[in-house]
C-alpha cells in the first residue's frame, strides 16, 4: 500500500459512470487500497507510454559558444544585476 503526503497531491475531480465507480470500488477492495489509490496507479502506468515532446531548437540559436564555461564574463558584458 502506498500513502501518498497530503501536500505532495492535487485535488481533482472525476466524473465517472455508475459502472465504472462499482468497478473501481471493486478493485479498491481486493487491493485494499483507496479509490483513489488505484485512479492514481492507473494513471501512472497510462503515462509510462506516453512519448515526451522532444526539444527540436537545441543548438539552432545564435550566440557565443561558450556561455556555459563563461557565465559571469557574458552576464557582466550584457550588464545584467546593474542599475
Amino acid at each position: 500500500m502506498v500513502v501518498v503526503p497530503y501536500r505532495a497531491v492535487k485535488k481533482t475531480t472525476v466524473y465517472l459512470e455508475p459502472e465504472l465507480d462499482h468497478a473501481l470500488d471493486r478493485l479498491a477492495a481486493k487491493r485494499r487500497v483507496s479509490k483513489a489509490e488505484v485512479i492514481r496507479a492507473a494513471l501512472r502506468d497510462a503515462a509510462r507510454h506516453v512519448e515526451r515532446p522532444r526539444i527540436s531548437g537545441i543548438g539552432l540559436a545564435h550566440g557565443p559558444g561558450d556561455v556555459a564555461d563563461n557565465v559571469d564574463r557574458h552576464l557582466a558584458e550584457t550588464g545584467f544585476g546593474r542599475e
